[in-house]
């Protein structure tokens, strides 16, 4: 997560504010890479003035198809692991304030303690900081040196420690018949 904030209402200008902190911080415009902000339907994230700001910073709005909740999978995976935390309050947050302050101290775990399954067990600060080539071809020599060492421990190869380096929401139909060809051969 790059960036949050919690206000006490939602509205199009809170997430437009929320979105130009967010392209200052990463310095996301200098990387000159299409760009696109993936949202629920809410009346903040169709508001002119966040669609204004959008348009002004070069980022292309999309929207969940109405009525299918679950349409961004990267938002709902987050959501999931926000509310099965440990410590998170059964009865919601009594203050603003509380719930600021354990979302504060959710991200840092979330950003630099949780390993993720999906980034091959990497915190998302080390996906983020380029850190994963570096990480992986030393677990991947571990791995190997492993196998040499107990090779009847091994019924197979080595765990596939490649990163993908474009994620996709809903891929074109033609990628994953590509994907699957490569896996098969």
């Amino acid at each position: 997560m790059i960036s949050q904030k919690i206000w006490s209402e939602q509205s199009a200008q809170h997430a437009s504010e929320l979105v130009k902190r967010a392209v200052l911080a990463e310095n996301i415009l200098l990387h000159k890479k299409p760009l696109v902000l993936h949202s629920d339907n809410g009346s903040p994230m169709k508001g002119a003035t966040l669609l204004e700001t959008l348009y002004q910073l070069g980022i292309t709005p999309s929207n969940s198809r109405p009525r299918v909740s679950n349409d961004n999978p990267y938002a709902e995976s987050i959501f999931k692991t926000f509310k099965y935390c440990p410590g998170y309050p059964d009865k919601g947050f009594e203050t603003i304030k509380q719930a600021r302050t354990w979302t504060l101290q959710f991200i840092n775990w979330y950003n630099y303690e949780h390993l993720h399954s999906g980034i091959k067990y990497l915190t998302p600060h080390q996906r983020h900081s380029g850190l994963s080539n570096k990480i992986l071809k030393k677990r991947i020599k571990v791995y190997e040196q492993a196998q040499l060492k107990h090779p009847e421990r091994w019924s197979r190869n080595i765990r596939n420690w490649s990163v993908e380096n474009i994620v996709w929401l809903n891929p074109e139909k033609s990628s994953i018949l590509k994907k699957e060809e490569t896996k098969s051969s």
